[in-house]
């Protein structure tokens, strides 16, 4: 009996141990991303890495068209930005755009039907303008951040009117299960939500000049000095990157030396470039759009709903996997051309007979002046 039990025992182990093993989850995979030694690896969980490559689809380009023919400007009435397109680009831009942006309300997202599409009475349509110009300038003036892919309207939106990942000041944050209102410990983001960090780490960074600069290089102070709390705005912001990207802090750091620059992934330098687009996209584009955005587009202090760096990435390492959508829509990579200057009207002159001198212009003419 003694000898079966144990049998049975150690069979009903074995059976054990294969279930665990046949459930356990594939271990993390690793990358080598920088300096041997250093810590700086990539690590992809094989189990969430699919989810993310779903979610980072593109849909299917809508056919390329001519790009001769008449312009749009001179077809439509009311084209700002897209006045320069032939009529078929243009109609082929707007269809993707309203694909993007509002597949369920389709064109009267920014258009009232039987008003005619010049007519501006829905504030989305003079977003849609704005944000047009912003794509469009991110593709020209800053290659050193998005150069590559580029980006779209899709790269934000993905079939939503406003994009899920924006943010605006002064929003209350969300509480973590269990642990109260503790001050910072209500971080509205995912990834400092369970530390001691500030609640808004785009203001100073993203909207404002803030230098994200706390690391010296010495024991001591000499010369740089930065405070306790714009190191903790610094290490949320940086907390934010990692999540927006889906990466740890040796995507970009020599975790040996993080303040050194010459140790760095060349991603480190890249961010830096995209941190100085999201501002400027915040203050040149976003932000005059609160004159007459309506409230309910607006956060509780009445600003817009700005952009940062997950608005774009979602969560991966590049927005939409590095899918080039750009290449199927030029038309995005560049701002319109400036309007060519109407020639100036010629003036008639008189012939030199009928000229009226004065005597001054008579002695000049003479040789009489000094």
């Amino acid at each position: 009996m003694r000898a079966f039990t144990m049998k049975r025992f150690a069979s009903l182990l074995i059976l054990g141990a294969a279930f665990l093993l046949g459930c356990e989850a594939p271990p993390p995979e690793s990358v080598q991303r920088g300096y041997r030694g250093t810590g700086m690896e990539a690590l992809y969980n094989p189990d969430t890495l699919q989810a993310l490559v779903n979610a980072n689809q593109v849909p299917a380009a809508i056919p390329a068209v001519s790009s001769e023919g008449p312009k749009a400007g001179d077809i439509y009435q009311n084209v700002e930005v897209l006045g320069h397109l032939s009529v078929g680009e243009f109609t082929r831009l707007m269809a993707a755009i309203t694909q993007w942006v509002s597949p369920d309300q389709g064109c009267n997202y920014c258009h009232v039907a039987g008003e005619g599409f010049e007519a501006d009475t829905l504030y989305t349509k003079k977003v849609a303008r704005v944000m047009i110009a912003m794509t469009q300038n991110a593709n020209e003036n800053w290659g050193a951040h998005v150069g590559g892919a580029g980006v779209t309207c899709y790269t934000c939106h993905r079939g939503n009117n406003v994009p899920e990942q924006v943010w605006t000041i002064g929003v209350p944050p969300r509480r973590a299960e269990n642990m109260g209102h503790m001050m910072q410990n209500v971080a509205h983001q995912e990834s400092s939500v369970y530390t001691s960090l500030p609640i808004d780490p785009f203001t100073p960074y993203l909207l404002e000049d803030g230098v994200a600069r706390a690391q010296g290089d010495t024991a001591l102070p000499q010369g740089h000095e930065a405070s306790i709390q714009s190191t903790e705005h610094i290490y949320s912001l940086m907390m934010h990157y990692s999540d927006a990207l889906g990466v740890n802090c040796t995507h970009c750091h020599n975790s040996r030396a993080f303040g050194s620059w010459e140790e760095s992934n060349s991603e480190r330098v890249q961010a830096w470039h995209g941190q100085q687009m999201v501002k400027e996209m915040n203050n040149a584009y976003i932000n005059p759009t609160n004159d007459w955005l309506p409230a309910h587009r607006q956060g509780p202090l009445g600003d817009a709903q700005k952009v940062n760096c997950a608005t774009c990435h979602q969560g991966a390492y590049q927005p939409l996997l590095g899918a080039n959508m750009l290449a199927d829509y030029p038309n995005l990579g560049a701002l319109a051309p400036a309007p060519e200057a109407a020639p100036a009207a010629m003036e008639e002159t008189p012939a030199p007979m009928e000229m009226e001198t004065s005597s001054l212009d008579q002695g000049v003419m003479g040789g009489e002046a000094n």
